[in-house]
């Protein structure tokens, strides 16, 4: 396994959010590895009225305007957590990509106990499900995806940009206009 270099993250939260369809995010609970094929991403930048850093910096959000390659995870609706990875270019102050969706890979019965349902196409369809999944809650935020930690993301298949889907972003009320969900189908992997 190929661990992501930070390099990767340093560059536009767009294109990292694009680059992220096809890799391996990997979660390592003591020996046990538990992972899944990313297949969809939501890009937040700092200009970006619905990202979490549009106001400035919070506690919530810190970490959002810290080094790239690290995540950010954050609680909402009182009940899920969501898992990000830490992407910006030189010009920006802070971005995040969120990890909507996953093809369940690797520790795929220890998902199915976390989430409590035995159906394979149910268990890392979006973004709370995948952190209930491989067990990601705000102990993970900052966590440094670039190094073997509990935390990581590998290389895995590289996705040509004529088989991204883009469209708008889910479950958000401003900047609607951007393009920043993309998505690949499932028979590329």
């Amino acid at each position: 396994m190929i661990i992501l270099p930070r390099s990767f993250y340093r560059r536009d939260t767009v294109d990292v959010a694009q680059d992220l369809l096809g890799k391996i995010l990997v979660r390592k609970i003591g020996q046990k590895l538990v992972s899944g094929i990313i297949i969809e991403t939501e890009a937040y930048k700092d200009d970006d009225p619905a990202s979490h850093s549009y106001s400035g910096i919070t506690e919530r959000n810190k970490v959002m305007f810290d080094e790239v390659g690290m995540t950010y995870v954050y609680f909402t609706y009182g009940m899920h957590y969501c898992v990000n990875a830490v992407a910006k270019n030189n010009e920006s102050k802070a971005g995040a990509v969120l990890l909507r969706a996953l093809i369940p890979k690797d520790g795929i019965d220890f998902m199915i106990k976390q989430r409590k349902t035995s159906e394979i196409s149910n268990l890392t369809n979006g973004p709370a499900k995948l952190t209930q999944a491989l067990r990601i809650t705000k102990r993970q935020c900052g966590e440094d995806l670039t190094k073997p930690s509990s935390l990581f993301i590998v290389e895995g298949k590289n996705i040509k940009k004529s088989n991204i889907k883009a469209r708008s972003r889910i479950g958000i009320k401003k900047a609607i206009d951007k393009l920043w969900n993309f998505s690949i189908p499932e028979k590329l992997i």
